[in-house]
């Protein structure tokens, strides 16, 4: 019995009181057991071999979900259109030249009309963001599709499958950039636009029926002399004062080249070289040293108008000095 007890306390022997230094050695390499970190070189394979298996199977689980969820997206038509997706059915309109980024909540046009630099400086922001529309060709420093661009008038014919509707921003006299826009003449241009939305399709004021009460007079004219026409398949626009003093102070409106946007430029498909069709607003005499607030409007049947809301409408203010 006592033989048997004494066996047992030497199984148990504790194990040798080593230093840190040398339990840190043992444990990188154990020169004994042929471990390494605490395993043998097959514990390690082993591991290692688990993990590829498991991260192999989870990189092939969502590369066949991306896959999948690709198969159902077209690169050329959005998946959720017009009151499907997010930006809805309603256009917006949008203005150019915007501030710069530093200023990127302001909405002011601000210079001075005797200051060349300042001038030149607006100048070059309009000229930077119609670039684009200059493009004509598909050689090398021009943009794609930009070949695919055809003149198109009220009365042209369907467009061929590639076709779309040019934008001749150069014809836009006095708007021009050989002419800086007009901004040393203190009679700024400012320039409109559309934003796309995929397959919308103006339902156009074509006739003097069913006009808007708050249509501005001139326009609801200018409707009854095209009335019929092809030209009066347009969304129309308008720019006026906010307020009865910027009304007074703002001072004749001229739109170039047409008092909107007509419909040939639509639907929008994502074709290749599409631009979205432009309208210059001149401010022919606007009162210098005064601040303008502008509202400029698009109307058509399925453009719904909220001021507040900005929908269907945009807003930016005005201020040519000469000191």
């Amino acid at each position: 019995m006592a033989d048997k007890t004494k066996v047992a306390e030497q199984y148990y022997a504790p194990p040798p009181d080593l230093g840190k230094w040398e339990s840190l050695r043992i444990f990188l390499w154990n020169s004994e057991t042929g471990q390494f970190l605490g395993r043998t070189g097959s514990s390690w394979a082993k591991i290692l071999l688990f993990y590829l298996i498991f991260y192999a199977i989870l990189v092939g689980f969502f590369a066949a979900m991306l896959t999948i969820f690709y198969q159902t997206l077209d690169a050329k038509m959005p998946k959720w259109q017009m009151e499907g997706s997010l930006i809805g059915n309603n256009p917006g309109l949008g203005f150019r030249p915007m501030p710069d980024s530093a200023t990127v909540e302001s909405t002011l046009i601000y210079y001075r009309a005797n200051d060349k630099g300042s001038v030149l400086k607006w100048a070059q922001v309009v000229d930077d963001y119609l670039e684009q529309y200059r493009k004509k060709g598909s050689g090398s420093g021009e943009a794609s599709g930009a070949e695919n661009r055809v003149p198109c008038s009220p009365t042209s014919s369907n467009l061929g499958e590639k076709q779309v509707c040019d934008v001749p921003v150069d014809e836009f006299h006095p708007c021009t950039s050989s002419n800086q826009y007009n901004y040393e003449e203190a009679g700024p241009c400012v320039f409109l636009k559309l934003n796309k939305i995929f397959n919308w399709i103006p339902n156009a004021y074509n006739t003097t029926d069913g006009l808007p009460e708050k249509m501005p007079e001139d326009l609801k004219q200018h409707i009854k002399l095209v009335s019929g026409k092809p030209e009066a398949n347009t969304v129309w626009v308008s720019c006026e004062g906010e307020n009865p003093a910027d009304v007074e102070n703002i001072g004749p409106v001229q739109y170039i080249p047409r008092r909107g946007f007509p419909a040939y430029y639509y639907p929008f498909t994502n074709k290749e070289g599409y631009l979205s069709p432009l309208v210059a607003v001149l401010f022919e005499k606007p009162r210098t040293g005064v601040l303008i607030n502008i509202e400029c409007r698009a109307w058509a049947k399925n453009i719904n108008y909220d001021r507040y809301e900005r929908r269907g409408s945009v807003h930016f203010e005005l201020m040519v000095d000469r000191s």
